[in-house]
């Protein structure tokens, strides 16, 4: 019997919970818009390009980077961390391949969230990937000044979870710029006008 190595909710035999296994995947699906912001953040907010400035050596035009940003930015720190979780994950996976070769950030990104059911029940060092890329997406906030949007509950999901007919019913919330829906208990994902209009058409209200 295993514990989520996050919330310490019970798991049965999975090393992340349903909750936090969904809060990971939203927060890797976030992580290359959150990188592409950063460059953004590169012109520094009080010089202008090549403004003189006073220092202790001699004066010199001032750099045009933030130099708050420069370590995410030009050492690719995300990134590598992000890749070396990946090679991380298939080596446990399939030790039998070789390690994959640099892919960009979106690619490793979506490539451990299409993995991430895998991962949350059979990869022992999950709860330290969601800790890590947590905190890579709060040292990116920080910088790019873009708080977590709000989540909004818009029903009910309806989705069978058994073969008795029994209906999930947790709740479905939505962010502002998602394009999908997907139910943090039993991952269902609704996505297309199709899904959308099923997901309204058998919400209780509606049903009533």
């Amino acid at each position: 019997m295993n514990t989520c190595g996050l919330c310490g909710a019970d798991t049965g035999t999975a090393y992340l919970c349903t909750r936090d296994a969904a809060l990971l995947a939203e927060r890797l699906t976030d992580l290359p818009t959150l990188f592409e912001e950063l460059a953004s953040c590169l012109v520094p907010r009080r010089y202008g390009w090549g403004e003189i400035v006073s220092t202790k050596a001699a004066a010199g035009p001032r750099s045009p980077l933030n130099e708050d940003v420069l370590d995410e930015m030009t050492t690719g720190a995300m990134a590598a961390a992000v890749h070396a979780w990946r090679v991380k994950v298939q080596k446990v996976r399939w030790p039998q391949h070789s390690a994959p070769p640099p892919a960009g950030l979106a690619a490793d990104c979506r490539w451990l969230v299409m993995e991430l059911d895998w991962i949350a029940a059979h990869f022992p060092e999950v709860a330290d990937l969601a800790g890590e890329v947590r905190s890579l997406e709060a040292q990116a906030r920080a910088v790019v000044g873009d708080p977590v949007p709000q989540r909004k509950v818009v029903g009910q999901c309806v989705a069978l979870v058994d073969d008795h007919g029994t209906v999930c019913g947790a709740e479905i919330t939505h962010r502002a710029g998602e394009s999908r829906l997907v139910c943090r208990t039993c991952r269902c994902v609704y996505e297309g006008q199709n899904d959308l209009l099923l997901l309204l058409h058998y919400q209780p209200d509606a049903v009533a």
